[in-house]
Parts: C-alpha cells; structure tokens; sequence
C-alpha cells in the first residue's frame, strides 16, 4: 500500500517545492519595497486612530520582523496563481480530460475569489472591527497598537477571508467530479451555519459586528454554491422524492 501512495507522495513534495519556491522569489522581491505596502496594510488602522497618534514598535528587532511578514504576506498574495496551477497539477492525474481542461478557469477563479475574499476584509471588516475596538474605553486610556501585533492580525484576517471565499470554487469542483451534490449542501446547510459562526469568531477581531460582516458573506456564498452543485451535479429525481417524503 505504501509502495503504491509513492508516486503521489513524490508529486506532492515536487508541487510544495514549486510552490515554495515561487514564495520564496516574490518574498525578495516585495521586501525590496515592503515601505509602501506597510502603508497601504496601514490605512484602515490610521483611520480608526485618534487624531495624533501613531503606530508604535515595542521592541528594537519588531520593525525588522513586521517588515519580513509583510513581505512574507504580499509574496504570497503574488504566488497565489502559481500555487493554485500546482494545485490543480497535483489533483490532475485524478481527473478525466474534458476535466483537466478547466485549469486556466480554476486558477483563475480561485485567484480572483481569494482576491474578492481578502478585499471585502480590507475594505469593510477590518476598518469596521478596529474603529469598534479603538472607539471602545479610548476616553480612559490611549490606544497605540503595536505595529508587529497589527500585521499578523492583518494578515491572519485577509487570508482567513480570501480562503472563506474559495467556497464556490471548491464545490464547482467537487460537483464536476460527482463527490457533492446540491441535496447534500442542502442537508447540511444547518450544520454549515454553525461552521461558519465559529470560524468567523476566530477569525474577526471579538466583536459582534466584524463576526457578522463574516459570517453574512459566507452564508450567501454557501447559498451560491447550492446553485453551482444544482447546474454541474443536480441531485436525481429519486433522491429528491426521498428527502420530500422524510
């Protein structure tokens, strides 16, 4: 059995290297100029900020190492096409050729929803979650977030989103291959809204709205994705009348 799983294993070391590697080069490349896009990741905490006050550095090597996940960050933002083309590589060999057609509009899709994900994070939960935050007791004490501390928040809550919204375009793919089905989202929609509570809980800053403005997101693209299962593997007329008779 293990002789057997080889082949897969050697693919998928092969694939993580590729990917690594793409990390890797778009890793030096952004931290050649990681000012700018510190400055862009800054905006919606500077907005929320009191008039005169500022990010702050609790420690001499914090500048250095926030400038790292910074470029560690927009390297992966960069690499994210070439990791979803090795993706699609790797679970290739499993699928029939009209399917494995479909990798430009995979890595396309999974890129541009990633992207929407990480943009809805940027534009409206995290300006949201940290206006709340720093609004709250800021008549009793002064709010200096710690630049290190507000990065890996960022970051965390921009992948978390961009990941969340590859909802569609995971179930696009399991229903071309005929592993879910419409009746099956159906049935676990339940299920699937508890899910998606506590992954936004642990994911947003801890305040009802930014859990909200997740978890609202979610539910629709989980609804979106009841419909794509519908158009690429509808459930048969047989287990439709089954469900209606329980």
């Amino acid at each position: 059995m293990f002789e057997d799983l080889k082949p897969h294993i050697a693919d998928l070391r092969k694939r993580l290297v590729v990917s690594c590697i793409a990390i890797v080069v778009m890793f030096f490349v952004c931290f050649t100029f990681y000012e700018p896009i510190l400055d862009w990741m800054m905006v919606p905490v500077k907005n929320a900020l009191p008039t005169g006050s500022n990010m702050i550095a609790v420690s001499i090597e914090e500048t250095f190492f926030t400038a790292m996940k910074v470029a560690f960050f927009a390297g992966f933002i960069a690499s994210l096409p070439v990791i979803f083309w090795q993706l699609w590589l790797f679970l290739a060999p499993g699928l029939y050729d009209h399917e494995k057609k479909l990798v430009i509009p995979f890595v396309f899709f999974a890129t541009l929803m990633f992207l929407l994900g990480a943009s809805f994070a940027y534009y409206v939960v995290v300006p949201v979650g940290f206006s709340f935050l720093i609004a709250f007791g800021s008549t009793v004490v002064t709010v200096l977030p710690s630049i290190g501390t507000y990065v890996g928040f960022f970051t965390k809550i921009m992948i978390g989103f961009g990941i969340a919204f590859e909802l569609p375009v995971i179930t696009f793919f399991l229903a071309k291959i005929g592993i879910v089905d419409d009746r099956m989202l159906k049935d676990f929609f339940r299920y699937a809204i508890v899910l998606i509570f506590i992954v936004a809980a642990v994911l947003t800053p801890p305040d009802v709205i930014s859990q909200v403005l997740m978890a609202a997101p979610l539910i629709l693209l989980y609804g979106i994705s009841i419909y794509i299962a519908k158009v690429f593997n509808p459930a048969s007329k047989d287990e439709e009348e089954d469900d209606e008779e329980e």
